[in-house]
């Protein structure tokens, strides 16, 4: 028994002794680093003035192709999305029927030519000039013997004038004044008889000619339907009116088109068109010429310039807005129909603006915002803005900013709000 109550006694013991143990002593935790940030002072200036406002890009021409004639499409060498020049064949319908018929108005027109110049060599017109009819054989040979009866003719009247004088003085006898006067009736008879072959001759050349000019009618004819059938055939091949986009192609090969039909609809964007709704209190103040800058979600980071070409006189009476349209140059198509944009129409006069440095502004993909770290008592202070046209390696602050802050100007990624900086020179 006293083994026992030894053995109890010195556990007790050790027990005591284990639980007397002093605890350790804790370690205080330690803050947050901070981070070196190299800083910039927000800079206020005088900037043109202007108000913001929104819209829709539009492209600056916008056509839906129709065909001329109607038929089967045979072939669509472009889809939607494809850039076309000017020109460029959009769809082909069959064209077999134009063809032949093609062939038959050049058949006629080689028959209506034919025509023409057997007319042309039955009268000796050579097709160069103008048609002279005294000058064709016939009708000079006519003529001449036409001059020469009537010379004949008039020197028988002088013959027969000079002895009908020798009658009356009684130097020659009647008989041989009788003679003299048989021999001019003759010669006027045979004269006239020459006029006669000769107006015949003329008339004739005349009736030749109206011939000739009927043939050159068949021939321009001939040439109109030629050209109409040509028309007709160079209609089924379907092209682009100017150089632009195919936004939509809604027909395929094997499909029956008719005139009223869309075959594609192109979109010209080299050019565009920004439709800005504008409060109608500005409407005094908007003028065409002014420039505006425009903003778009696909390129943040960027403005677009262009100028105020056209101001809407007309004031929607249920949204109390017009319409504004500028023109922006789109060489490379970073702008397309559709696209809101943001834009800022300056006015004449200034305002004071803020700016800070481009690597001071960053934007934040989760939350679609634009943030900035202004630097108060050491720390980082989170800042939403609103940023809006840059200047060089500077970016305007439209709102966030009073400009009399000291930015951070990068390591952007390594801040948080609140965490101690330290300032880089």
């Amino acid at each position: 028994m006293k083994r026992l109550y030894s053995i109890a006694l010195f556990a007790a013991f050790i027990a005591l002794a284990g639980c007397s143990k002093p605890a350790p002593t804790p370690v205080a935790a330690a803050g947050p680093k901070s981070v070196p940030v190299p800083v910039a002072k927000a800079i206020s200036r005088t900037v043109p003035a202007g108000f913001d406002v929104t819209g829709a890009f539009a492209a600056d021409e916008s056509s839906d192709i129709a065909p001329h004639v109607a038929g089967r499409v045979i072939s669509t060498p472009v889809d939607a999305g494809a850039f076309v020049r000017q020109g460029q064949v959009v769809a082909e319908l069959e064209h077999r029927d134009a063809q032949l018929r093609v062939e038959q108005a050049q058949a006629q027109l080689n028959q209506a030519t034919a025509a023409q110049r057997q007319a042309q060599s039955r009268i000796g017109y050579g097709g160069n000039g103008q048609f002279d009819p005294t000058q064709m054989p016939e009708v000079a040979a006519a003529r001449a013997a036409y001059e020469s009866a009537k010379a004949v003719a008039k020197q028988a009247g002088a013959d027969a004038q000079r002895f009908a004088n020798l009658v009356a003085t009684g130097d020659v006898s009647r008989s041989n004044y009788e003679k003299f006067r048989t021999q001019q009736e003759t010669a006027e008879a045979q004269a006239n008889a020459a006029r006669q072959q000769y107006e015949a001759a003329l008339n004739g050349a005349k009736q030749a000619w109206g011939g000739v000019e009927g043939s050159q009618a068949a021939v321009e004819a001939a040439k109109a339907q030629l050209a109409q059938a040509e028309k007709a055939l160079a209609d089924t091949t379907i092209r682009a009116p100017f150089d632009g986009f195919i936004t939509d192609r809604p027909i395929a090969a094997g499909e029956y088109v008719a005139l009223n039909n869309k075959i594609a609809t192109i979109v010209k964007i080299g050019t565009m068109k920004l439709e800005l709704q504008t409060p109608e209190q500005r409407a005094a103040q908007v003028k065409t010429g002014m420039t505006v800058n425009a903003r778009v979600a696909a390129w943040p980071d960027r403005v677009f310039t262009g100028k105020v070409t056209a101001v809407n006189p007309s004031v929607n009476p249920a949204s109390r807005v017009f319409i504004v349209e500028a023109k922006f140059d789109n060489p490379k198509a970073d702008l397309r129909p559709g696209m809101f944009s943001t834009a800022r129409i300056q006015l004449p006069g200034g305002e004071t603006a803020v700016f800070v440095p481009k690597t001071a502004v960053y934007r934040d993909k989760t939350t679609d915002s634009y943030q900035l770290f202004a630097i108060e008592n050491g720390a980082a202070r989170l800042r939403v803005v609103v940023p809006g046209e840059t200047e060089g390696d500077q970016i305007r602050i439209v709102s966030g900013l009073t400009g009399n802050e000291t930015v951070a100007a990068g390591r952007l990624t390594d801040l948080y709000d609140g965490v101690p900086v330290e300032v880089k020179q």
